[in-house]
């Protein structure tokens, strides 16, 4: 099977997950300090998940911790612990 996952499309991924972490970490809603720490904290491994698989040319593994690093940012904003209304970033309500 061909591989489908080029070095752009991580960078894309990377870049994507990278700015919305940015967004969020400036716009957690009061009184929900503690689950967004934690969710900043899963999102932040998994960025360095992603990297480290990159760097060792495993493309697939380096893509799915990108999507689980977007899943945790996501699950935050559905669940009102991020004031965000970016639709292209986010899974906004």
């Amino acid at each position: 099977m061909e591989n489908i996952i080029t070095k752009e499309k991580l960078e894309k991924y990377f870049d994507l997950t990278s700015r919305a972490l940015k967004i969020i970490k400036v716009n957690i809603i009061s009184g929900k300090e503690n689950p967004a720490k934690e969710i900043i904290d899963m999102v932040t491994n998994y960025l360095s998940d992603a990297k480290h698989f990159e760097k060792k040319g495993d493309y697939v593994n380096s893509f799915a911790a990108l999507n689980y690093a977007h899943g945790w940012i996501d699950s935050g904003v559905r669940l009102d612990i991020f004031d965000v209304d970016d639709d292209k970033l986010f899974t906004v309500k």
